[in-house]
């Protein structure tokens, strides 16, 4: 009777194991169907690829143009604000700022200048930067005759499109440091030209105490 017992007991066991397994391979199977069922709207949406024809419009061009008084967001390359985001005016670069520059726009403008400028340009803008010292390409002094009588226009499209071996900027330094930069390299190249007249008065007398 013990046999039978441990017999019976054995078969119930594995009955029980059989049946948790089959239960688990049905709930699997489930979840895959209703994982192979599941819309893919969000995936695989309607759409068009640029210049697609349609039938939507009578045009039968998908792509639109925007409406009349559309504001653009972003940097505006025309307008009252193309100086502040192009360093130009009707499309031609000037010589101006399109805010005042403080001295709080020259510091910034130095600390910018020495994050991005320096490795190519060197501290001072003679071109001796850690990068060319390694052995890339010697950049143009920002002292040569040339680029002091450039246009501030001229660095700031240089910075934000780059020019030659330089990189573009534009995607990495906002507008406003931008010009800050521009600022400061308006001050390295002044001070290699300025006498001490161009100091003011009062700054001329602490210079004199100092050099006594």
């Amino acid at each position: 009777m013990r046999f039978n017992a441990l017999r019976r007991n054995t078969k119930c066991a594995s009955f029980r194991r059989a049946k948790r397994r089959g239960i688990s391979l049905f709930a699997a199977a489930t979840i895959l169907l209703f994982c192979a069922g599941c819309r893919q709207d969000m995936h695989v949406q309607p759409r068009y690829n640029p210049f697609d024809p349609t039938d939507f419009f009578p045009d039968g061009q998908s792509a639109r143009t925007p409406v009349a008084g559309t504001v653009s967001r972003g940097e505006l390359a025309s307008g009252p604000q193309e100086l502040m985001y192009t360093g130009k005016v009707n499309g031609a670069v000037v010589d101006e700022f399109p805010f005042p520059v403080t001295r709080e726009v020259l510091e910034r403008g130095r600390e910018r200048f020495n994050i991005y400028c320096e490795p190519c340009h060197g501290m001072t803008g003679d071109g001796d930067g850690m990068i060319v010292q390694r052995g890339f390409r010697h950049p143009p002094s920002l002292h040569s005759d040339h680029l002091r009588s450039a246009p501030a226009g001229h660095f700031f499209d240089v910075i934000s499109n780059g020019f030659g071996a330089m990189y573009p900027y534009g995607y990495r330094i906002v507008p406003r440091d931008r010009w800050a930069i521009v600022s400061y390299i308006r001050a390295l190249q002044l001070s290699r030209q300025a006498s001490i007249n161009d100091v003011p008065e009062a700054e001329r007398e602490k210079l004199r105490g100092e050099s006594e």
